[in-house]
């Protein structure tokens, strides 16, 4: 039995071309099989001419990947890079805040001990003295204090070793009816003067300055007669006349 498709091909085989009207068959419109069928569904409506109209007319669809279905394995730490070069110095940061007291550190060794200059003498005198002339070097015969060796008894000199401010005092016993005058002297000039009137009674006299002294200055004492006996008492047995000097304060701290 013949299938349709195998008559529908010998029809086309043996009937002409001008046949097929007669036939009463459904037109359809020709399709182009390399791109889809347009319908035409009303007069004057005619499938697009060109590609670019066709597929400008399509829906725009945007494709969107699932990221996770691609995504591997995570790997293997790669190997550390070389360090990069040293940024700029940011702004200072604000002030913390205030730490704990740290301990007590250990006692640190001794310091070196300060230096400080000293000069000072004492002398006295036992016996007593009266003036031959009209300047009398006063010397001493009993060394009290005398430092470095700075007083010479027999000359009743002190030579300055160093320079500073002294403390110098000197007291002498007065002699009955005898004027008493003597003159502390700095080299030849005097500095101070211990002066007692004569009277019936004997006393105690003295006199003390501050006096600055440079290197090499000499201190002594003089009696300065008058028209007067001068003189100063003492005895063997006690100490009367004095004369003492120390640094109050070197010129190096001045």
């Amino acid at each position: 039995m013949a299938t349709p498709a195998l008559l529908l091909l010998l029809l086309l085989l043996v009937l002409p071309a001008g046949a097929w009207p007669s036939l009463g068959l459904p037109q359809q419109p020709c399709v182009r099989c390399c791109r889809p069928a347009w319908s035409p569904t009303a007069p004057g409506s005619y499938p697009p001419e060109s590609e670019g109209e066709m597929w400008g007319q399509l829906p725009y669809v945007r494709p969107i990947i699932d990221i996770s279905i691609l995504k591997g394995e995570k790997g293997e730490i790669g190997v550390r890079g070389h360090p990069g070069s040293r940024g700029k110095e940011g702004p200072p940061g604000s002030l913390g805040l205030r730490g704990q007291k740290g301990q007590k550190g250990q006692v640190g060794p001794p310091g070196t001990p300060c230096q400080r200059a000293y000069a000072a003498f004492s002398v006295g005198r036992r016996a007593g003295l009266h003036s031959t002339g009209a300047f009398q070097v006063v010397t001493f015969d009993t060394e009290l204090v005398n430092l470095d060796g700075a007083f010479s008894l027999v000359s009743g000199h002190f030579l300055c070793a160093v320079p500073g401010v002294y403390f110098l005092s000197l007291t002498v016993h007065t002699w009955n009816y005898k004027e008493t005058y003597l003159h502390i002297m700095r080299n030849q000039q005097a500095a101070a003067v211990l002066y007692a009137q004569p009277s019936e009674r004997s006393v105690m006299q003295t006199q003390s300055l501050l006096l600055p002294l440079a290197a090499r200055d000499a201190v002594w004492v003089r009696m300065f007669q008058r028209d007067r006996d001068n003189a100063i008492y003492g005895e063997h047995g006690d100490l009367y006349i004095t004369f003492s000097g120390h640094l109050v304060k070197p010129a190096t701290e001045l």
